[in-house]
């Protein structure tokens, strides 16, 4: 049996820009604010932070100022995937230099290895790092996904903690579950779709939700930890149409959209992600407004 990098909600952070400049003030008072909404930790650099927007010298400071603000009080997870094998183990060689908790590895993308090539790759990688990996199956963005087979010959390996699963396949992961057991944790990578893995056995969520409402996904996935799943399943119910909007477009374009309406100031994306269409940022504000996450002054 593994010990999960973490239990609970870990927020897919954004990275707060201005002028096009990564603003660490504004990402300190997004962290100190995850942690005291119950956040259990801080994955940065990922997709929602915009890590193939950032320089080789923007993603080392990143990763050293969350782990300085963070100073130890939750996790801290680094994005550091690639679909070149030798740069992603360089982007994990530096984030543990940096002092993180747990690498998580994306599938290989555009150039589409084969499943034997997927067990190379993260073989190769976990062969040569001391931080506990887990792979991020997304085959929405990446065009393919991990097969049960080769996950269920990756969990044999001692550095590979678990899976981001985002499959939108249940039954791909009642496999998954079936054939890995305790070898392999599971952690949700859709915000609709927690409840369900949780019930089946998943250890929590890694958010882009979370960003806008910490305190709610931190509710949901102790609501599940504990049993309570008619609990959990209205909480995600009430959340439908919030994350349906999230995900509206490309993300992180809309929840940053959410995050400035809200007042909370992280700035745009940066190319070629674009502003988010006028009639959809007329729907995320009436949701907002109908969740009580904005006042009527926000405008409509």
């Amino acid at each position: 049996m593994k010990d999960p990098i973490f239990i609970g909600s870990s927020v897919a952070i954004v990275t707060p820009f201005t002028n096009g400049m990564i603003n660490y003030d504004r990402f300190h008072e997004l962290i100190d604010w995850q942690i005291a909404s119950g956040t259990s930790a801080i994955t940065v650099c990922g997709t929602t932070g915009e890590s193939s927007t950032l320089s080789s010298c923007e993603y080392e400071e990143l990763l050293f100022k969350c782990v300085e603000f963070v100073d130890g009080r939750v996790k801290v997870i680094a994005g550091a995937g690639s679909n070149n094998t030798m740069h992603a183990l360089d982007l994990c060689h530096k984030a543990e230099d940096i002092g993180v908790d747990g690498l998580l590895i994306v599938t290989p993308y555009y150039n589409k290895t084969t499943q034997p090539g997927l067990i190379n790759h993260y073989t190769y990688i976990a062969d040569r790092v001391k931080t506990p990996i887990i792979m991020y199956s997304v085959p929405s963005r990446t065009g393919m996904s991990l097969s049960i087979e080769a996950l269920k010959i990756l969990s044999q390996h001692p550095m590979i903690n678990g899976l981001k699963d985002a499959n939108s396949n249940l039954s791909q992961m009642v496999g998954t579950i079936a054939e890995c057991g305790d070898n392999l944790n599971i952690w949700s990578g859709n915000d609709d779709e927690t409840v369900a893995l949780m019930s089946m056995g998943a250890k929590g969520v890694i958010s882009v939700w979370a960003n806008i409402e910490p305190d709610k996904v931190t509710s949901l996935t102790e609501a599940c930890i504990n049993g309570d799943y008619k609990k959990a399943a209205q909480i995600q119910s009430d959340a439908y149409e919030l994350i349906k909007a999230l995900f509206c477009e490309t993300n992180p374009i809309p929840v940053k959209e959410a995050m400035n309406i809200m007042g909370l100031n992280v700035g745009d994306c940066r190319m070629p992600l674009f502003s988010m269409q006028p009639h959809n940022i007329v729907n995320l504000k009436e949701i907002l407004l109908k969740k009580g996450l904005i006042r009527e002054k926000n405008g409509i």
